[in-house]
C-alpha cells in the first residue's frame, strides 16, 4: 500500500508498505479522507510536542470498513470513523474513566504511526459508526470533539460570555460548541479574516481582534462590565495563555485546550483574586464524538464550512508546507485517498 511518512521536520517520503494482517479484536479500515490537523502542521515543522521520526502522521481520518474482528454491530463495508487514542485500560486515568489522558497514551499519528496510508488497523472498540454521514464529515469529527470536550470541561452554562482565543479549526470548533451550549461565543484572534469566517460562517456575534489597543474595554463593554466567565485558549502560544488571566472574569474559569512547550506564567495576586479555575483538556471521550455526531446530523454544526483546500494523496508532499503560511488561507486541508 501506498504510505506517507514524515521522515524528520520538514521532510515528506512515499513509500510502499505492507498492507497490515487482521489482529485479534481489531479492525481495518481503507483510508477514504485524512483531515490536516495543527498537530499535523506543527509535527512537520518540529514543534509538536511527545513526537518522535519518523512518523506517518493523520488521526483525522474516515474510510470503509474491509476487515474486522471483535466489532460486534459493524458491517463490512460500512463508512466509519474511530477514536484515535488508544488508552491502556488499566492506568488510573482509564480507571478514573478518563482514557483522554491515559499514562500510557498512544495517539494514532503521533506516538503511533497514522492514516496517512491506504489501509490503517485500529482497535475494535474505537470504531464509531458513520451514521449517514458523509466521509468529508466523518474526518471531521475528531477536531470538533476536542473542542465540544473542552466546552464540557468548562461546563458553559446558557447565557454565560465565552471567551474563545484562537479561531484556528480547533478554536472553531470549540465556539460553536459552546455556542451549542447557550453560551454568548466572543471570538479572539490577530487574524481578520478568521475573525470574518468567525462572523459570516458561524454567527459569532463578537469578534475582537487581539492586537487592538483597547481589548479589555471591548471586553467589558460586551460583557456590561463583568468580564468573560469562560476563557478557554485554542492557540497553544505561550503569550496568548500567559495574558488570558487578565480577560477573566472573577470566578471565571480558564481552560487549555492549546498545546505550548513554554511554562505557564500568571501574575499569582491576579489569578489568586479571582479565585480563579485552571483546567486542561486533553483529546475527548466518546460521550463527545457522539455529542459531535448527533450535533451534525440534527444540522448544528455544518463542518464542511471549515474545509478550504481539497488534494489528492499524491499532491500531500508537495502541497503539505504551503498550508503553514497564513497567507494561503488554509482553515482546514482535507485530502482525498484514491478508490
Amino acid at each position: 500500500m501506498k504510505t506517507l511518512t514524515c521522515t524528520t521536520p520538514g521532510t515528506f517520503e512515499y513509500s510502499e508498505t505492507e498492507k497490515p494482517e487482521l489482529k485479534k479484536d481489531h479492525a481495518i479500515i481503507k483510508i477514504k479522507r485524512i483531515g490536516i490537523c495543527g498537530t499535523d502542521l506543527h509535527a512537520f515543522e518540529g514543534t509538536q510536542p511527545f513526537f518522535n521520526y519518523p512518523r506517518v502522521l493523520g488521526h483525522e481520518l474516515s474510510g470503509e470498513l474491509v476487515e474486522a474482528d471483535g466489532a460486534s454491530g459493524f458491517n463490512i463495508g460500512e463508512a466509519v470513523t474511530f477514536i484515535p487514542y488508544f488508552n491502556c485500560g488499566e492506568c488510573i486515568a482509564c480507571r478514573m474513566n478518563k482514557p483522554n489522558c491515559c499514562v500510557k497514551m498512544q495517539v494514532c499519528g503521533v506516538h503511533v504511526d497514522g492514516g496517512m496510508r491506504e489501509y490503517l488497523q485500529v482497535p475494535s472498540r474505537t470504531l464509531l459508526h458513520g451514521e449517514g454521514l458523509s466521509y468529508d464529515e466523518l474526518a471531521l469529527v475528531e477536531p470538533l470533539a476536542i473542542g465540544a470536550h473542552g466546552v464540557r470541561r468548562a461546563d458553559v452554562q446558557p447565557g454565560e460570555f465565552v471567551l474563545v482565543i484562537g479561531a484556528g479549526p480547533i478554536g472553531l470548533g470549540t465556539m460553536e460548541f459552546a455556542r451549542i451550549a447557550g453560551g454568548n461565543v466572543i471570538a479572539f484572534d490577530i487574524n481578520d479574516d478568521r475573525l470574518a469566517f468567525c462572523k459570516e460562517k458561524l454567527g459569532v456575534a463578537h469578534v475582537i481582534n487581539a492586537l487592538s489597543p483597547d481589548v479589555l474595554q471591548q471586553l467589558s463593554d460586551i460583557t456590561n462590565g463583568d468580564m468573560p466567565t469562560v476563557v478557554i485558549d485554542a492557540t497553544g502560544n505561550q503569550k496568548a495563555i500567559n495574558n488570558a488571566i487578565n480577560y477573566m472574569a472573577h470566578g471565571a474559569r480558564f481552560v487549555l485546550i492549546g498545546l505550548q512547550k513554554g511554562d505557564l506564567i500568571f501574575n499569582h495576586p491576579e489569578f489568586h483574586k479571582r479565585e480563579s479555575t485552571l483546567m486542561s483538556s486533553r483529546n475527548a471521550n466518546i460521550e463527545d464524538f457522539e455529542h459531535v455526531i448527533k450535533s451534525m446530523k440534527a444540522g448544528l454544526v455544518k463542518p464542511t464550512t471549515y474545509i478550504t483546500h481539497q488534494v489528492t494523496f499524491e499532491e500531500v508532499k508537495s502541497e503539505f508546507e504551503s498550508w503553514l503560511d497564513p497567507k494561503n488561507g488554509v482553515i482546514k486541508a482535507m485530502v482525498s485517498m484514491p478508490d
